[in-house]
C-alpha cells in the first residue's frame, strides 16, 4: 500500500494519509480521522504482523506528523457547553493540538464515550445528563449492575467536571 497524498509535496506520514484519504469521495475528517489513526495502530505492534497492509508504515509518529480527533456532534455539543462557539473538526482540533501532539491527542478519544452516554437528545437540543439508554447502546459495555453504577458515577463526576469548566468560561468571558 502507498500513501494516497492529497499532493505530491505530502510527507509519508499518518498525516499524509489522513489528507489523502479526507480527499476521496465519499470520506469527511471524522473517518479518515479515524483511518489513518487505526493504521497507525495496526503498523505498531499492537496486531499481529500479518493485519499489516502498508509495507513502509511509520513506526512512530515523526515531529511533522500528526493525528486529529474524529469530531463528530457528540465532541462539538461538548465544547459548545464549555464555550458557547460555533466549534467544528478543523478547531476542536486547532484548540487540542495546542497542547497536545501525535499520540497524546489520542486521550481526547475518551471524550466520545463520556459525551455519548451523557447528551439526552439529538442536535442544539441535547441536554446533559446521564443517559442509561445510551450505555445500553454500547454494544461492548459490561452490563453487569456493578458496573452499569460505576459507569454512571463516573459519567456524574464527567458532568460535574464540565459544568465547573462552563461556570469558569462563563465567568471569565464576561
Amino acid at each position: 500500500m502507498s500513501v494516497i497524498k492529497s499532493s505530491e509535496s505530502e510527507s509519508n506520514n499518518y498525516s499524509g494519509l489522513y489528507n489523502g484519504m479526507k480527499n476521496q469521495n465519499g470520506w469527511g475528517e471524522k473517518t479518515s480521522a479515524l483511518f489513518a489513526k487505526s493504521i497507525f495502530h495496526l503498523h505498531n505492534n499492537e496486531y499481529p504482523n500479518e493485519l499489516k497492509i502498508w509495507n513502509d508504515a511509520p513506526t512512530d509518529l515523526e515531529r511533522n506528523d500528526n493525528f486529529y480527533l474524529p469530531v463528530d456532534a457528540v465532541i462539538i455539543a461538548i465544547f459548545k457547553e464549555i464555550k458557547p462557539k460555533n466549534w467544528n473538526f478543523k478547531n476542536v482540533n486547532k484548540t487540542i493540538e495546542e497542547n497536545y501532539s501525535g499520540k497524546d491527542i489520542e486521550v481526547w478519544d475518551d471524550l466520545w464515550f463520556w459525551g455519548f452516554i451523557t447528551q439526552i437528545g439529538t442536535g442544539d437540543g441535547r441536554k446533559m445528563g446521564w443517559n442509561l439508554n445510551k450505555y445500553w447502546n454500547l454494544r461492548e459495555s459490561d452490563k453487569s449492575q456493578e458496573k452499569i453504577a460505576e459507569i454512571k458515577l463516573k459519567a456524574e463526576q464527567f458532568l460535574k467536571i464540565l459544568r465547573k469548566s462552563t461556570l469558569h468560561n462563563n465567568v471569565y468571558s464576561s
